[in-house]
């Protein structure tokens, strides 16, 4: 079940749960493809702390949606809003629970709930995920971000029916 995340309630400590696994996972593949270099400590960034520790307030304004199975939340997707429409900021699915539709279900709610263009970025190295962008009708769009590794993808919602 995909549905709006209540980030004053329980899934507050959920959703931090979620983004710091896809945070510490990124972190660690962009060490191992040359991306970034290794840390000096395993905390994360301190960037990003407050995506973790206070998911309500580092996401105010910014549609949330998690996915249930059995009533855990095990996925999430956060969507922030820009002058074009929304930018798909997180989206992950607990590796648990990968190949279940979690992702396909979450990114869905994202086009579906973006008002104009849906955008994202996504690394290079995670082809199985740029599969299923472009397989939901996302494109590959000259770079708005300069890190290199990083490709730009663009759902427009002139293509939506």
């Amino acid at each position: 079940m995909i549905r709006t995340a209540d980030l004053s309630g329980t899934d507050a400590v959920a959703v931090g749960r979620l983004v710091k696994d896809y945070l510490r996972q990124t972190e660690s593949e962009k060490v191992a493809h040359g991306a970034a270099p290794a840390p000096a400590s395993d905390a994360l960034p301190a960037a990003y702390r407050r995506e973790v520790d206070d998911p309500a307030d580092a996401y105010a304004g910014c549609p949330v949606f998690v996915a249930e199975i059995d009533g855990e939340v095990v996925g999430v997707v956060v969507l922030r809003p820009d002058a074009g429409g929304v930018e798909i900021k997180r989206l992950w699915a607990s590796p648990l629970v990968r190949g279940r539709g979690v992702g396909s279900g979450l990114l869905d709610a994202a086009i579906t709930a973006g008002e104009g263009d849906v955008r994202l970025s996504v690394w290079e190295w995670r082809t199985d995920v740029i599969r299923l962008y472009e397989s939901r009708g996302f494109v590959r769009v000259p770079s708005w971000d300069a890190r290199p590794a990083l490709v730009c993808m663009r759902f427009s919602s002139r293509e939506r029916s």
